[in-house]
């Protein structure tokens, strides 16, 4: 079984910066993970794309974030981290971590998932 687990959210004042991070556990399975990426869900609204990363590095960001998030992973730790600056009351929500495709190879086993997510963490911006 596979597990996305987000930490790093919190409330910060606006202007503020967060780093949050998702680890990705397979049992102890080895893991080769396609794109990875981070939604998030204001009350009230839809999940939205915040902004994906591919196993090669490609970026994809949302408009909305673009010149304040960074995305990047570390695909030896099965990590992806989402660096926050220049936060806004409206980055407001619950971030979610997200893998297309997940590859588990193990005792000569292999199995794969599609759509994997966190829990989510909550991320506050207001003074």
């Amino acid at each position: 079984q596979v597990q996305l687990v987000e930490s790093g959210g919190g409330l910060v004042q606006p202007g503020g910066s967060l780093r949050l991070s998702c680890e990705a556990s397979g049992s102890g399975f080895s893991l080769t993970i396609n794109t990875m990426g981070w939604y998030r869900q204001a009350p009230g609204k839809e999940r939205e794309l915040v902004a994906t990363i591919t196993s090669f590095g490609d970026t994809n960001y949302a408009d909305s974030v673009k010149g304040r998030f960074a995305i990047s992973r570390d695909n030896a730790k099965n990590t992806v981290y989402l660096q926050m600056n220049s936060l806004k009351p409206e980055d407001t929500a619950v971030y979610y971590c997200n893998a297309d495709r997940i590859d588990m190879r193990g005792g000569g086993s292999y199995y794969y998932t599609l759509g994997s997510w966190g829990q989510g963490t909550q991320v506050t911006v207001s003074s």
